[in-house]
């Protein structure tokens, strides 16, 4: 067992309110419950010794191990080989479907010997709260409880389990055709949860093949057609199992603290709804006909407007906890060493209270594309939109941290101006589509406004391009996204320059820096790799831009970068390795729109 394997050596199993990441050595190092942005009860991956582990795998196999996932599914399989035997463990989580919340989450791990002998062996080594809490664990026979203050977790396996220390351990040998397995089955609060039933082979297979049903049934309501239709439909599966089923919210990732840079300091909490990147995912979504997911996050959305309309502050806060709670307090916990030794480690996000108005301009291109979901802002909805727009007109041009969350002070971020336009440009649409009452012609003239101030402030006459803020010449990739909202054509002059630019100053074969590497603006130490949300966006760029052979040749290399699951992190180091939270939606949702784009103008050149 590795001490820290790497980011991308990990499957991705959830249930639709949590979910778990399960290493292709049969370690499930990395899960947090009842929700995604609770504490941990394993977390190895931020540290090996304090953080916590699920491991069940074979005693003895090679390295020629293969982790995969049973077709169109979020079922993962790990297969192990020896010199006696080929086993499996299959990892799942029966998914939680409905708008009720749950406390009882379950992880259920099968094994089989496919051929040959195989010997199984179970370690369980829960770490409550972070690490933080001490836990009482009881075993009897095939069972085992532990119990923490607020937690209680079961363990069920089919065969003996015994106490090791303060954690369990058990073996099992299987002959070929064989199957056992364990449910683990989290119950959060105080005092004696119910147990679990005891899990059977009948219940397990049973089990297994109402959860497949479960996702492939989903991914049949797909409208896909186009030409990359299994890593099309692993990121439409990986943004569902991001979505919180109680109130249709998406959260950048499932994890915390994973490094931008191995030994660097860029190591935050993603588990939480980031506006902007949620808002984008409404369009990837209905690119592949997931009119449902686009409907429960704009419902999501237009909360979250309604509620601050007579707040004296920002109308919209960067991002919220998947409930729509806006307090995302950070700490860091100094007992971790943080993965690879990055810490600090952060749970929370202090970002929270950054002015990044570039949200506004997602928010209403997300009301904007759910039109097409048959999604309107009801009246109160609408009026918390107007409201806002009213809001924007006096307060968009001022400096803020950007897209990027730097914190490095306030800057003239030319992206952010460039979505407050969308915000109104889209607000202008929105109202006239649906006649609803509102001071258009304050927010035509803001529009009109912003527009003049990027095209003079923001243009560099040295770079020949749009750039990152109007006080220099660094080149910035969020900027990709122009051509998609609207701002500029795709064979606009001065978009071609600014591409152009960008080809020289961000772009090594295929793979894009948020912004020159030399200039970072987030007054952080160290460096970091390659943005894959912003390699997508290149495709996206030059798939409008006409670019095609540029495109595909830069979508498809982009595509070996993938894990041996068909996932994404944040970056890809300099050695081509994954770095950050992983799996990001950001990147699968960046994925989508850059096959649907490129599809479509393939489709065009051909004349379908």
């Amino acid at each position: 067992m590795d001490r820290y394997p790497p980011i991308a050596d990990h499957g991705l199993v959830g249930n639709l309110q949590t979910a778990a990441l399960i290493s292709s050595q049969g370690v499930l190092d990395w899960f947090a419950a009842p929700r995604f942005d609770s504490p941990s009860v394993f977390a190895a991956l931020l540290d090996h010794d304090r953080g916590g582990y699920f491991r069940l795998a074979p005693v003895e196999h090679h390295p020629t191990d293969r982790q995969l996932y049973y077709p169109d599914s979020a079922v993962l399989v790990t297969r192990f080989m020896s010199e006696d035997g080929v086993g499996e463990v299959i990892d799942w989580m029966p998914p939680h479907t409905g708008a009720e919340v749950s406390d009882r989450h379950t992880v259920v791990r099968a094994i089989r010997a496919v051929r040959g002998t195989v010997r199984f062996t179970l370690d369980c080594c829960p770490r409550f709260d972070y690490g933080r809490a001490e836990h009482e664990v009881s075993v009897d026979g095939q069972d085992a409880v532990f119990r923490a203050p607020g937690a209680t977790l079961h363990l069920r396996a089919m065969f003996p389990l015994h106490r090791k220390e303060n954690d369990v351990h058990g073996t099992v040998t299987l002959q070929a055709g064989e199957t056992s397995g364990a449910v683990l089955t989290f119950c959060a609060g105080d005092g004696d949860a119910e147990a679990p039933p005891a899990p059977t082979v009948d219940g397990l297979t049973e089990e297994l093949w109402r959860t497949v049903d479960f996702w492939q049934g989903w991914v049949r309501k797909s409208t896909y057609k186009g030409r990359w239709p299994d890593m099309v439909r692993r990121s439409a599966i990986t943004l569902k199992l991001l979505t919180y089923a109680p109130t249709g919210a998406l959260v950048a990732a499932p994890t915390m603290g994973l490094p931008e840079q191995v030994g660097g300091e860029r190591n935050w909490d993603y588990r939480f709804t980031w506006v902007r990147d949620a808002s984008l995912s409404v369009r990837a979504l209905l690119d592949i006909g997931f009119t449902d997911e686009a409907r429960a996050f704009t419902s999501w959305l237009v909360a979250r407007l309604h509620e601050r309309l007579d707040h004296p502050g920002e109308r919209l806060q960067i991002m919220y906890r998947i409930d729509g709670d806006p307090q995302l307090s950070e700490e860091n916990l100094e007992h971790l060493e943080g993965y690879r030794g990055s810490a600090p480690v952060r749970a929370g996000n202090a970002a929270m209270d950054q002015l990044q108005l570039d949200i506004y301009g997602e928010a209403f291109y997300a009301l904007a594309q759910a039109r097409e979901a048959g999604v309107q802002p009801g009246y109160d909805g609408w009026k918390g939109a107007a409201r806002t727009l009213d809001w924007l007109c006096d307060n968009w041009d001022r400096p803020d941290e950007g897209i990027w969350e730097t914190r490095g002070g306030r800057k003239d971020f030319t992206y952010s101006r460039v979505m407050t336009w969308t915000a109104f440009d889209q607000g202008l649409r929105l109202a006239e589509q649906f006649s609803r009452p509102g001071d258009v012609d304050r927010w035509r003239e803001a529009r009109d406004a912003v527009l003049e101030q990027i095209m003079t402030r923001g243009w560099s006459e040295k770079e020949q391009a749009l750039v990152q803020h109007y006080d220099g010449d660094v080149l910035d990739a969020s900027l990709l996204l122009i051509p998609r909202v609207g701002m500029l054509g795709p064979q606009d002059p001065r978009w071609l320059s600014t591409l152009d630019a960008m080809d020289r100053k961000l772009v090594s074969d295929s793979l894009v820096y948020r912004y020159d590497p030399a200039a970072s603006p987030d007054g952080l130490r160290g460096s970091e790799g390659t943005f894959s949300l912003c390699s997508f966006l290149y495709v996206d760029a030059l798939a409008r831009a006409g670019r095609l052979r540029q495109a595909r040749y830069a979508f498809e290399k982009m595509l070996t970068y993938a894990n041996h699951v068909g996932l994404f992190a944040e970056e890809i180091g300099p050695a081509g390795e994954q770095l950050g939270n992983f799996p990001q939606a950001f990147t699968h949702l960046s994925l989508i729109m850059a096959a649907c784009s490129l599809d479509e103008a393939l489709d065009r050149e051909l004349g379908r």
